[in-house]
């Protein structure tokens, strides 16, 4: 199987998991990045308050907001986009807490994604004093971009998993999981999801 994976980094409004403000997709194929994305999110109905320390974050305000396309109108561009690909987010429980979450307070049906986490993979890949999105990035080449805006942060993952892969002569994300003792794991819709206040 080819080296074939969507990138994915949500931004939240406030601590609660469902309150998608942002998200970022990133598509790699064959182990190249091929396509990428991003849009603004209305976050659901009482998650929609925005938090300073959030907002100093991402940058992101109510106003940012106030007409862009809601969790439910825009989960199904996420999905074309997505399709069937694994999912690889860095610190994947909180991005997988939020894309569980934000469709359980929309009433939506959370699609069952594969996912690996690449700061579970750069903890493995590399030798680092911290493995935060911008080092484990930086050790796998990619410097100089805006942590914490959504899109960016997709691509920083996308190249921890790409050159993690290279290194590790993996061409699959399961091989490259298999490589590092790592599992890819499926969203479990029954498990209890944790509220942290933002991502790594």
């Amino acid at each position: 199987m080819p080296m074939d994976f969507t990138a994915i980094d949500f931004e939240t409004a406030n601590s609660s998991s469902a309150s998608a403000c942002a998200v970022g997709l990133v598509r790699v194929r064959d182990g190249e990045v091929v396509a990428q994305t991003g849009w603004l999110i209305r976050p659901p109905a009482g998650h929609d308050r925005f938090f300073d320390v959030n907002i100093s974050i991402h940058g992101i305000r109510p106003e940012d907001v106030q007409y862009a396309k809601t969790w439910s109108e825009q989960l199904d561009e996420l999905t074309a986009f997505a399709g069937a690909d694994v999912l690889v987010a860095h610190n994947a429980g909180f991005d997988m807490g939020v894309l569980r979450r934000a469709c359980e307070a929309s009433g939506d049906v959370c699609p069952p994604y594969r996912y690996l986490c690449s700061l579970q993979l750069a903890r493995r890949a590399y030798q680092l004093p911290s493995y935060r999105l911008p080092l484990a990035a930086a050790a796998a080449g990619f410097t100089g971009f805006a942590h914490h805006e959504a899109t960016a942060d997709a691509l920083a993952c996308a190249h921890i998993a790409m050159d993690a892969a290279a290194r590790a002569g993996a061409g699959s994300v399961d091989a490259l999981a298999d490589a590092h003792g790592l599992r890819v794991k499926t969203i479990d819709v029954a498990a209890p999801v944790a509220e942290p206040v933002f991502a790594a």
